[in-house]
């Protein structure tokens, strides 16, 4: 029992690596320049920081698989996540001493198939 949960764990991590990866490369196809990619603090973790010209755009990945019966990608960030992800961008800007950057939150929802491959995307700017 432990090993089939352990092995989900690790396909979940997969997917979600798969799930970056194809964001950040349609990112970079539309002239993005990725900065960071999975910063983590305290408060949370990012799954992409951007430069698109002077803007800073933080963006959140969501994915899920094709057929399943919990909603699209798009509609798993709630309000509860929203402020994670707004508040571990602040920590990310100072740290970063970059405060006076103009910001935008994007969501990057992918729908993926069995075998991790990318059935739709789908880019919302200015998410949140």
């Amino acid at each position: 029992m432990v090993e089939r949960l352990n092995q989900g764990k690790a396909n979940r991590r997969e997917k979600g690596a798969a799930a970056e990866q194809a964001a950040c490369d349609y990112l970079i196809s539309r002239g993005y320049v990725i900065k960071d990619r999975n910063w983590r603090c305290r408060s949370g973790e990012l799954d992409i920081i951007a430069a698109y010209g002077d803007l800073l755009v933080i963006v959140e990945v969501r994915s899920r698989s094709t057929g399943t019966r919990f909603g699209t990608a798009a509609e798993s960030v709630d309000f509860r996540k929203v402020s994670q992800v707004r508040s571990t961008a602040m920590a990310y800007l100072h740290y970063k001493q970059q405060e006076d950057k103009e910001l935008r939150f994007d969501v990057i929802a992918i729908e993926m198939d069995g075998g991790m491959g990318t059935v739709s995307l789908q880019h919302i700017e200015g998410a949140f």
